[in-house]
C-alpha cells in the first residue's frame, strides 16, 4: 500500500504529561496507525487506555511529543491549519451552546468556518435533514435529548464536508435504539465517501462498524485486524448442540471426541454439547455423524470468539475494567 492510499499515516505517536519536575506520566508510548481512505477504523481499549489522546494528536488538539504523522500526506505538526480543513471531529461531550437552537448553532458554525449568511442557512437546514432533526430546529439545545445531541455534534462538525471524521465515543451514553440511528448515520457518512477513525470502548459498536479495529491498551497498540482476524486469533469457533434426546448426551459426546480427537463440553442436563473446532469445516462431520447414528439435534449453531473474549486474551482484562485509570486528556 501507497501512502497515496492512506488516510492516515501515523508512526510512533508519543505523548506525555507532567514536568520534569512533578514527574511525567506517558499517555500514549509509540502508537502506529494506517487507516485507508473509505474505510471505518475502530481504536478499541478502556477508559485511559489512550484513544482520546491518540485522536487529539491527529487532530492538532495535542502537540505530538515523539513520532510523526500525515493525513491524506498532509504532515500534522507542520500544517495544522491544513489538517484542520480536512479533518471533522466529534467529542464525547457536545460542543454546542445550549441557549441556541439547533439550526441557531449550525448556521454560527457555518459562519466561523467561513460560509457566507446564505450558504451557511443553506447548509444548516440541510443537516438538520440529514439528521432528521427539522422538527427540533427551533428548540433551544437544552431541550434536546442526549441522542439528538450527538446527532448535532456529528451534523456540525460535517459542515466543511471534511473528507476525514474523527468520532471519539459518539454513542457513549445513548440508549440502544438511538445507539443504532447512529450507527447506520455513520454507515451513510462512508457510503458518501467518507472516512471514519472511531474510537469506542464499546465491543459491539466495534464489531458492527469498523473494517479494522486497533486495539490499545495502556497507551500501546497491542492489536490490529479485522474483527474475523482478532477473533480467530485467539480462538477457534465452537459447535453448540442440544440434543433432541438429552439421555443420549453421552453417547453424543463419545461420538465427537472420536471424531475430532478431543471430548466437548457437556451440560447434560439440557441435552448440551459445546464442541471446539480446529476447523469451522469440521461442524459438517459431526452434524453428519450425528444424523448417521440417529442421534437428533434441537438446536446446533456454530460461533467465533466475541471481540470481549479477545480483548481478555490479548490484553488480561475486559475492555470496561472501571478499575483502569481514567484518560489523561
Amino acid at each position: 500500500m501507497t501512502n497515496s492510499d492512506l488516510a492516515v499515516d501515523a508512526h510512533g505517536l508519543v505523548k506525555r504529561f507532567g514536568s520534569q519536575k512533578s514527574g511525567t506520566v506517558t499517555a500514549v508510548g509509540g502508537v502506529d496507525l494506517s487507516i485507508r481512505t473509505g474505510e471505518v477504523y475502530g481504536v478499541l481499549g478502556p477508559n485511559g487506555a489512550g484513544k482520546t489522546t491518540t485522536l487529539k494528536m491527529l487532530a492538532t488538539l495535542l502537540p505530538i511529543d515523539g513520532g510523526s504523522a500525515s493525513i491524506f500526506g498532509v504532515d500534522v505538526a507542520s500544517s495544522p491549519h491544513q489538517i484542520r480543513q480536512l479533518v471533522g471531529v466529534t467529542g464525547q461531550y457536545a460542543s454546542v451552546d445550549e441557549n441556541l437552537t439547533g439550526y441557531e448553532n449550525l448556521w454560527l458554525f457555518g459562519r466561523l468556518q467561513g460560509l457566507s449568511a446564505k450558504r451557511a442557512k443553506t447548509t444548516a437546514h440541510d443537516l438538520l435533514g440529514r439528521f432528521g432533526l427539522e422538527e427540533a430546529g427551533d428548540r433551544q439545545i437544552k431541550n434536546f435529548s442526549g441522542g439528538m445531541r450527538r446527532r448535532l455534534d456529528l451534523a456540525a462538525s460535517l459542515i466543511s464536508r471534511p473528507p476525514l471524521i474523527f468520532l471519539d465515543e459518539p454513542t457513549t451514553g445513548l440508549d440502544p435504539r438511538t445507539r443504532g440511528q447512529m450507527w447506520e448515520t455513520i454507515r451513510e457518512l462512508v457510503r458518501d465517501g467518507a472516512t471514519v477513525l472511531l474510537t469506542t470502548q464499546y465491543l459491539d459498536e466495534a464489531d458492527q462498524l469498523a473494517d479494522r479495529i486497533a486495539v490499545i491498551d495502556r497507551g500501546l497498540k497491542v492489536a490490529e485486524g479485522t474483527p474475523e482476524e482478532l477473533k480467530t486469533s485467539v480462538g477457534n469457533s465452537t459447535l453448540h448442540l442440544r440434543l433432541a434426546d438429552k439421555d443420549r448426551t453421552a453417547q453424543a459426546a463419545g461420538l465427537v471426541s472420536g471424531i475430532l480427537g478431543e471430548e466437548p463440553v457437556l451440560t447434560p442436563e439440557a441435552g448440551g454439547l459445546s464442541i471446539a473446532l480446529p476447523d469451522p469445516n469440521k461442524a459438517a462431520d459431526v452434524l453428519i455423524a450425528l444424523r448417521q447414528a440417529e442421534l437428533g439435534i434441537a438446536t446446533a449453531a456454530v460461533r467465533q470468539p466475541t471481540l470481549d473474549e479477545v480483548f481478555l486474551a490479548i490484553t488480561g482484562h475486559y475492555a470496561e475494567d472501571e478499575s483502569l485509570t481514567e484518560e489523561v486528556a
